[in-house]
């Protein structure tokens, strides 16, 4: 009998976030469970909604916060594998400039209304936590691109052009907070932990309802070897980092070796929807009027 082929759309390049996904290609773990799977990088960050809507790929990998922004639906949540923490990064040396409501620069590989509004509020509500006042026209984002680290450390332009960044908004600790720590920066991570917000910095996996019907039996499947290949990995890190550098082809390092360690601890067993992980930050959404899903629309996410 032949296997099922079953065709995934990840949300950005492929990166130790996948290595559940990754495991079960490079072990054979998913063809033995009878699944063919194809992983695709996109062009762009919201690519596998509109794939995933048009019914041309089976699954979809993105961040929660676009469950709702670009929630369809058909749109079925199969649940989180990854959750990490994640914010705004801050030169230590810029962070007085904070506190004093003086203009900062913030590089973002995304500089939007929505993404500028989710950043200007973690920073605003760390500012009300800690006392002080932070106005909206004194926080830039300037979009770049991911390399955030390099961005902080030289800035942007050539000679009277060139400006300084204070700060890198959408980081995840275990990239961001890892590569800050290996180039010796000094740093504060606003996160979660820092200002009271609900921590979204975590990855879903995605699928449709008609998919499903049809697919019900593969993606189950997908799922069960997909969190068994999350224990594999977290359970045996060596293992894990060997299977990340034999499948990508990348030269090992002492970053990378970092960055696979501390994204281990992040992997979420077993995967299964879970509409009580996400009902703050749908709270947060609507309240700044990005997103409003209706009960029974929020509902049917996680049927």
């Amino acid at each position: 009998m032949a296997n099922t082929a079953l065709t995934l759309t990840l949300e950005w390049f492929l990166n130790p976030d996948h290595l559940p996904f990754i495991a079960g290609i490079h072990t054979g773990a998913y063809k033995k469970a009878g699944l063919d799977i194809e992983m695709i990088q996109p062009t762009e960050h919201y690519d596998g909604f509109a794939e995933l809507q048009a019914g041309n790929i089976d699954l979809h990998v993105n961040e929660p916060i676009h469950l709702f922004e670009h929630y369809f639906d058909d749109l079925k949540a199969l649940g989180c594998f990854f959750v990490t923490d994640g914010g705004v990064l801050m030169k230590q040396s810029s962070m007085d400039k904070l506190h004093q409501n003086q203009p900062i620069r913030i590089t973002t590989p995304a500089a939007n209304p929505i993404t500028n509004n989710i950043g200007f509020e973690i920073l605003n509500r760390y500012a009300k936590q800690n006392d002080f006042t932070l106005d909206r026209d004194n926080v830039e984002f300037v979009e770049t691109d991911f390399q955030h680290l390099n961005n902080l450390q030289q800035g942007d332009g050539q000679g009277k052009e060139h400006k300084e960044f204070d700060g890198a908004w959408l980081c995840f600790y275990n990239f961001e907070g890892i590569e800050a720590n290996h180039a010796g920066l000094d740093y504060t991570f606003i996160d979660q932990h820092l200002s009271p917000y609900p921590n979204f910095s975590a990855l879903e996996l995605m699928t449709t309802h008609s998919i499903w019907q049809e697919k019900s039996d593969a993606l189950r499947e997908f799922v069960k070897v997909t969190t068994e290949m999350s224990q594999l990995c977290t359970n045996n890190p060596a293992e894990a980092r060997a299977i990340y550098y034999g499948y990508t082809d990348e030269t090992p390092s002492a970053l990378m070796d970092d960055i696979i360690n501390d994204t281990l601890k992040r992997l979420v067993t077993p995967i299964q929807p879970d509409a009580d992980r996400w009902s703050e930050l749908r709270e947060m959404l609507a309240t700044l009027d990005i997103a409003a899903l209706s009960d029974s629309n929020y509902a049917k996410l996680w049927q």
